[in-house]
């Protein structure tokens, strides 16, 4: 089993700044892809953005360019910077972690982004 832990959510301005991070544990292969997705109230679950284990990733749209993706493998932790925060960036964000046993969810940080 993985387990995903968290942290790094809150309230922040519009204009602000957040860094989410994300620890993983348990069973993790070495080649593992990890992300974070965002629900919004009354909205789908999205991609934001994804790291594979090599270090490459790929980004929503919405957020190129305002946020940044990385990864320690050694730690098995993914970090999600965030800057320029909109408050359409308000959101439930989750970790998630994939790889060929499976894929993993974390229990999600809220995000909020006031006007």
């Amino acid at each position: 089993q993985v387990q995903l832990v968290e942290s790094g959510g809150g309230l922040v301005q519009a204009g602000g700044s957040l860094r989410l991070s994300c620890a993983a544990s348990g069973r993790i292969d070495r080649i593992a892809d990890m992300g974070w997705h965002r629900q919004a109230p009354g909205k789908q679950r999205e991609l934001v953005a994804r790291i594979t284990s090599d270090g490459n990733t790929n980004y929503a749209d919405s957020v190129k360019g305002r946020f940044t993706i990385s990864r320690d493998n050694g730690k098995n932790t993914v970090y999600l910077q965030m800057n320029s925060l909109k408050p359409e960036d308000t959101a439930v964000y989750y970790c998630a972690l994939m790889q060929s046993r499976g894929g993993y969810w974390g229990q999600g940080t809220q995000v909020t982004v006031s006007s």
